[in-house]
């Protein structure tokens, strides 16, 4: 359209410089908020205690146990009212948060802790979990090891599609579009207590 103004380029949250479409994002651990990142500034931020500690790298790894599949009792241990959701450890309460993707956003819930622990001696995939920048997420009897900020990625677009009270169709293609790069993109978990590292894209 004659006259209208490109929009603006995103830059990063640190130093301005411009972003392309694969750059880095951060936690910023005070506020609990996701911080864009220019790659010179995401990799000083990889490594804890960096910057006094305020900002932390979300890393890049996504994981599973295609072997260990959640069981339906133990999700029912965890009395999580929904079919998906997704935990993180949150370092300033000092405990697992778990959420899940509602009309209105991030919907928060009471997690039995001790459940927990049990399941993550039963599922090694979830004692891999690195406090605020990882989180486990779950659908049905799947569990992916993911970035913070896909959750919330998520969150945000079926909030864009959701309808009715399950959310619509629109909102269950977006979720599977999801799945389905998860399942794409991650990496097995061969061995309990090994590592998980990423593959080159």
């Amino acid at each position: 359209m004659p006259g209208a103004q490109a929009p603006a380029a995103e830059r990063c949250e640190l130093c301005g410089t411009a972003l392309d479409d694969r750059h880095g994002h951060l936690v910023e651990l005070d506020k609990r908020s996701i911080a864009c990142a220019c790659r010179a500034c995401y990799l000083l931020f990889t490594h804890g205690g960096a910057g006094g500690g305020r900002y932390q790298g979300v890393p890049e790894r996504i994981g599973r146990d295609p072997e260990r599949p959640l069981a339906a009792a133990d999700w029912n241990e965890l009395q999580i009212p929904v079919t998906m959701a997704f935990f993180f450890y949150n370092s300033a309460l000092g405990r697992v948060v778990a959420g899940y993707p509602s009309p209105g956003g991030v919907t928060e819930c009471e997690l039995d802790l001790e459940a927990w622990d049990r399941l993550a001696t039963a599922y090694p995939l979830l004692a891999e979990l690195a406090p605020d920048t990882e989180a486990i997420f779950v659908h049905k009897d799947e569990v992916f090891l993911i970035p913070i900020d896909l959750c919330y990625s998520l969150v945000g677009e079926l909030r864009l599609y959701w309808q009715g009270f399950d959310g619509g169709a629109e909102a269950r293609a977006a979720l599977e579009k999801f799945l389905a790069g998860l399942r794409q993109r991650a990496v097995t978990l061969v061995r309990p207590g090994e590592p998980l590292t990423m593959e080159e894209h």
